[in-house]
């Protein structure tokens, strides 16, 4: 975990900010391999929109306590939802729905330290993130369909972390891969030893500290308009528009002077 000067207790998370800017959210379930029900689910997603709107936290870290990273759903929570009516159960997935839209869209670089196996909806999490770090032990699957399910609101992430073609194989076969699958198929960036994790995780932080807050928050916006669509004359116009603002910004008018006269740009000074 990285080092924090604060440290707070959530009934379902641990959350830390460092002195650097970083602030790391850790599921904190590890008696049942975290595990998600929809308490945690309303506590990371009210975590998330709260960390996404303060400007003096920079990058965030999200990961599990214990030996897992997460195991997707919780079974009493399943047992639970089982009982529900159809309309009761559009309203319980939607608010599942509803955290992995925030994590997506969040507004700051998200890195995923994968500490150990991810399942179901952890994947989610994980596909959900900018950049995901995973120790080479680390085991994934999306079992949905072997308990007569499919991993639908996950699903338009997974499906663009992965690919189409790998999504028809996991999602029909629910069987694990490791995490050298994981990084070729795209849904991690890296996969290291585990005594490797937090060094791989604090250079990561550091390069993302290195850029503009407003131009990262820009970059994923613009990802998003972008991804799959072809370069018609909308799209041109579109990312033409969006240079010529950010290039009037404070931050850009900032970042170029700084370039241009050889010294730090004022978002790197203490």
């Amino acid at each position: 975990m990285a080092c924090s000067e604060c440290r707070t207790v959530l009934s379902s998370l641990l959350t830390s900010r460092a002195a650097d800017g970083s602030f790391t959210i850790a599921l904190n379930r590890p008696d049942i391999h975290n595990a998600f029900d929809d308490k945690l689910i309303l506590e990371l997603t009210q975590t998330l929109e709260t960390v996404g709107a303060d400007s003096s936290i920079r990058v965030v870290v999200l990961t599990g306590e214990g030996k897992s990273f997460s195991a997707g759903a919780d079974l009493n929570w399943m047992r639970r939802m089982a009982a529900f009516t159809e309309e009761e159960n559009y309203h319980d997935a939607m608010a599942l729905g509803e955290l992995m839209l925030t994590l997506n869209r969040l507004p700051k670089p998200t890195i995923a330290r994968v500490n150990g196996p991810a399942y179901g909806g952890g994947v989610g999490l994980i596909a959900c993130c900018d950049i995901a770090i995973a120790t080479d032990a680390a085991q994934f699957a999306l079992t949905e369909v072997k308990l007569g399910l499919i991993p639908a609101v996950i699903s338009p992430y997974v499906v663009a972390a992965i690919g189409e073609k790998n999504a028809r194989r996991y999602f029909l076969t629910g069987e694990r891969f490791d995490a050298d699958d994981a990084v070729k198929m795209g849904l991690l960036t890296s996969a290291v030893p585990a005594n490797e994790l937090d060094h791989a995780i604090q250079k990561m932080i550091e390069l993302l500290l290195l850029a503009g807050p407003v131009a990262q928050a820009e970059a994923k916006d613009l990802i998003a308009a972008v991804a799959h669509r072809p370069p018609t004359d909308s799209v041109v116009a579109d990312t033409a528009e969006r240079i010529a603002h950010i290039r009037m910004s404070p931050e850009g008018q900032e970042g170029l002077a700084a370039f241009l006269e050889k010294r730090t740009p004022s978002w790197l000074k203490k």
